[in-house]
């Protein structure tokens, strides 16, 4: 039994890192919204795609939401042609969920009911995940990120190893906030039930089988 377990954390694990694409990426296509929001954190693409899709016109604002860079992504959007007056702040988050915390009353300020999210391809599905947990009466959608989809590309900004830290996020995130990553809704009539499928057999091989230096060191990793 011990033998079979194992074997099936290989695979699973291996399926995992294999097809990340599929596991970690939320698109929602070409929809429009009443805000933008682009999530502090790892590079310039992040704001470079929100300034892509708001002069294409997915939205007449932007919440530039994450205490760390701020400055940084609010000047790449001011030079990618987003005027001063369509950007607006969150301050305070230094983590994914309370980039939701933090930005809900300010969207609800604004009277935003649609929403779409900017960030990187493999953070979009915690991303959707804590926002949607954090407001469900919000529709949010998901536009992210690609520069470092391809393959080829994941040796840019150690891509591997930022893929690797989500799935234990993912796994840290439902654990410690319940906030599930996957959520299948069905139609019922005029009304709909939110059925969600709890992964946590799935990131905790994964968290044990790839992660085995980081489980090491139990404090030394955040689950931002």
């Amino acid at each position: 039994m011990v033998g079979l377990l194992r074997a099936a954390a290989l695979v699973v694990s291996g399926i995992a890192f294999i097809f990340p694409h599929r596991l970690l990426t939320v698109e929602s296509g070409d929809v429009k919204a009443d805000t933008l929001i682009v999530l502090g954190g790892e590079t310039d693409e992040r704001p470079t795609r929100a300034a892509e899709l708001y002069k294409a016109g997915a939205a007449p604002i932007i919440l530039v939401s994450g205490s760390g860079d701020y400055d940084l992504n609010v000047q790449i959007l001011k030079q990618d042609g987003v005027p001063e007056t369509a950007i607006f702040r969150e301050l305070r988050s230094i983590s994914t969920l309370e980039n939701a915390k933090f930005s809900i009353p300010l969207l609800c300020h604004k009277g935003a009911r649609r929403v779409i999210i900017v960030t990187s391809w493999y953070h979009s599905r915690r991303a959707m995940a804590c926002f949607r947990h954090a407001a469900p009466d919000i529709e949010f959608y998901s536009r992210p990120a690609y520069r470092t989809y391809p393959r080829s590309e994941w040796g840019r900004l150690d891509t591997s190893g930022h893929i690797r830290a989500e799935y234990i996020k993912l796994f840290g995130y439902w654990v410690c906030y319940g906030v599930s990553p996957f959520q299948v809704v069905f139609s019922i009539g005029q009304g709909r039930v939110a059925a969600t499928l709890r992964a946590g057999v799935l990131f905790y091989i994964v968290l044990r089988s790839r992660s085995a230096r980081s489980m090491a060191r139990p404090m030394a990793w955040s689950i931002s």
